[in-house]
């Protein structure tokens, strides 16, 4: 299906998308839109949040799971869900489903902590996001929250507050709700809203700027007495614009609740702004670029008319799809995020969700989206995915580098066979590295070459390795220097890998930072490298739980079973495992 055509810009007055009052539901979409709407009705990105009750869900609801001394139990009752909590530390909890989260890959659940089965919630009881995710294609619980970079936990608890940390990203709300912070500016109080800006270079930022202070004090003002339910300021007084910000700020981060979302789970306005305007006056176009006639958006300079449309499809995703989750330090090309917004700040994003944010650092920034390869309305998107790792994906790229349309000149700049996975655009210039929701290998979204220094001499794995995994460091930066007239640091690579002489992914595996080393077990799993088994299955106490699970898979691509081992017991009881495991299997050849 192809993306519709996302409008002209507005001519005369300027119709706002951004505000409560510009939101017309996706609903009224379905009378013009009939067959995009019963497509996206049963997408992945529709069905992102899904009220509880008896709505289907993948997760097995029954029985139990155990992290160490801890229990979390799955009961039903009166057509409702519940989750109990045992734990020896904190007592027991019990929790009564009210969101389902997710469901492409896994799904996550929030609640509200109930007296028992049948209990009415306590008045203001607000929803935390339960400790349990269900892996779909595992079939099996996880502790929530171990699919990111998060480091281990001692005891099994309720997270965060769902209205204050999954709320937006997950849901339709009034675009300016989510950009508050950055009318705000440095110091503001941290909420879930994020533009995407400031983890981006300063050359590469958009900026918001305020045409009409009073219209503006006045909507936000509207927006608070909505989610307050009075006033606490008084519009009358001569208030600055940044006190009326700060306070929309205070007051969605306390009081922004599900009932205050324009609809559950992804709708067409989330990613289309608000079309009240459209659907009122079918002849003025929806546009992805924020609008409205206190506020407008401002470009880098230069930016021609095809590189704006780009640009602003990738924002539009990258509302989202910008994360760096957990607080773990490290980006790819050596960067940390302490570093990020700096010139020369962190790299892209080493795990899912950060897909969009990671493009607009990248090469491609300007000409390619993300709807050149993903469709937004589509129910399952695996099989065209599965098609654009071959030679569709590479005519994506050769749409704008023509001179790569034949396969000399693929034999020329690649050194591979045409025909071959080394001459497939994707797999040099967006190579499989990043760590996803089903312990395999996702692509990164930064478009760049293999070849880069700040790669090169600031990453492991080296990029080609993931290809020609059995290669030195060595063999691996010679060949690269001969091919494309580079060189490389090699101190640097001396501190990175240890040797010239080390096997690429066997030092980094050594010497690796944690999203390092679960991509050389991933490359040594699938490569079936029974001399790594013994450092493979070390990694199975490592502090950061996500990369035990790529220890475990990696284990069982070796061994050619599952290793049975749970990685929820104490690290002393898996230690033991590991080392039972070891000693019965085969030996290296």
């Amino acid at each position: 299906m192809a993306p519709p055509s996302h409008g002209a810009p507005l001519s005369g007055e300027v119709a706002s998308n951004i505000a409560r009052a510009d939101y017309a539901g996706s609903a009224a979409c379905r009378r013009c839109h009939a067959s995009y709407f019963k497509s996206w009705a049963s997408s992945p990105m529709h069905n992102m949040t899904r009220l509880s009750a008896d709505v289907p869900i993948h997760a097995a609801w029954q029985g139990a799971f155990r992290f160490k001394d801890d229990d979390v139990r799955f009961e039903r009752a009166g057509g409702k869900r519940y989750l109990r909590i045992e734990s020896k530390s904190h007592g027991t909890s019990l929790w009564q489903v009210t969101k389902v989260i997710g469901g492409h890959h896994r799904e996550d659940f929030a609640g509200v902590e109930v007296a028992s089965e049948g209990a009415a919630p306590p008045g203001g009881a607000l929803e935390r996001v339960l400790p349990a995710t269900w892996m779909i294609e595992a079939q099996q619980w996880r502790y929530k929250g171990y699919s990111v970079m998060s480091r281990e936990r001692p005891y099994l608890r309720a997270g965060a507050v769902w209205s204050r940390t999954c709320i937006f990203c997950h849901n339709t709300e009034p675009y300016l709700s989510t950009i508050l912070g950055a009318l705000a500016g440095p110091g503001t109080q941290p909420y879930q809203g994020e533009v995407v800006d400031a983890l981006l270079p300063p050359e590469r930022r958009w900026k918001f700027q305020i045409t009409d202070e009073d219209a503006l004090k006045k909507t936000l003002l509207s927006e608070i007495d909505h989610l307050a339910g009075k006033r606490a300021l008084d519009f009358a007084a001569p208030l600055a614009p940044s006190a009326v910000v700060a306070e929309a700020v205070k007051v969605t981060r306390a009081r922004f609740y599900a009932s205050d979302l324009i609809e559950v789970g992804i709708g067409c306005e989330s990613c289309h702004g608000g079309s009240r305007e459209h659907v009122e006056h079918v002849g003025i176009s929806p546009v992805l670029e924020p609008r409205s006639p206190y506020l407008k958006v401002v470009a880098p300079p230069g930016l021609s008319p095809t590189a704006l449309r780009a640009q602003r499809i990738n924002r539009t995703c990258a509302r989202c799809h910008q994360v760096l989750f957990s607080q773990y330090p490290y980006t790819w090309e050596g960067g940390l995020r302490a570093g990020r917004g700096a010139k020369e700040g962190p790299g892209g994003s080493e795990i899912n969700s950060g897909e969009a944010r990671d493009l607009l650092l990248g090469a491609c920034a300007s000409a390619m989206t993300c709807v050149d390869c993903h469709d937004p309305h589509a129910p399952d998107n695996q099989a065209r995915m599965r098609a654009l790792d071959g030679p569709a994906g590479s005519a994506v790229c050769i749409r704008c580098h023509t001179k790569y349309d034949t396969p000399i000149a693929v034999r020329a700049h690649t050194h591979h066979d045409p025909a071959g996975a080394g001459s497939q655009c994707l797999n040099c210039h967006m190579p499989l590295k990043n760590l996803s929701l089903d312990n395999r290998l996702t692509r990164y979204h930064r478009v760049g070459s293999p070849d880069d220094p700040q790669k090169v001499e600031g990453d492991r794995p080296l990029e080609c390795a993931l290809c020609h995994g059995d290669k030195t460091v060595g063999e691996l930066v010679t060949t690269m220097e001969s091919w494309w007239g580079k060189r490389y640091d090699r101190v640097a690579l001396t501190a990175l890998y240890g040797s010239l002489d080390a096997n690429v992914m066997l030092a980094t595996l050594a010497r690796g930072k944690p999203h390092e080393q679960a991509v050389a077990m991933y490359s040594l799993g699938e490569r079936k490298v029974r001399a790594a088994a013994p450092l493979i299955a070390a990694q199975l106490t490592h502090a950061i739980p996500l990369v035990r699970y790529y220890a475990d898979r990696a284990l069982e691509e070796i061994l050619g079973r599952p290793t049975g081992i749970d990685l929820f017991q104490d690290d002393s009881a898996i230690k033991v495992a590991a080392d039972k495991l070891l000693a019965a299997a085969p030996a290296a050849p």
